[in-house]
């Protein structure tokens, strides 16, 4: 369930995915990003169950500076939320997965945004 994304092939991916998707930029020295991913990976059964078609995609920040800097991202981890290819919002929620879909659904409930 968990793809990596680069600068080169994020936005094409994204745009070809159908369904909910959640990006989040990580850090090789961020221990909450080790547990949002290790969180994502745990709990797919639960994410998948809950969404008819749920994706986790995975941006390094340090490898992926251009997409840091598209996004404004200043702190990790950092998540944002699309569905059917289009950009919805920065998803704020804990890094428990009852707070994650309960934030989801909280937010798909209003028209996407403009990407930043």
């Amino acid at each position: 369930m968990l793809k990596e994304l680069d600068e080169f092939n994020f936005h094409q991916i994204i745009a070809d995915t159908e369904g909910v998707a959640v990006m989040f930029f990580t850090g090789p020295h961020c221990a909450s990003c080790h547990h949002l991913r290790e969180l994502f990976v745990a709990e797919e059964q639960k994410f998948s169950s809950h969404f008819s078609s749920f994706s986790v995609f995975e941006v390094k920040a340090d490898k992926a500076a251009a997409l840091v800097n598209e996004f404004s991202v200043f702190h990790l981890p950092s998540m944002f939320l699309y569905q059917d290819g289009q950009f919805h919002c920065a998803l704020q929620a804990q890094a428990h997965s009852q707070r994650i879909i309960d934030a989801i659904e909280l937010v798909l409930l209003q028209p996407a945004e403009e990407e930043p």
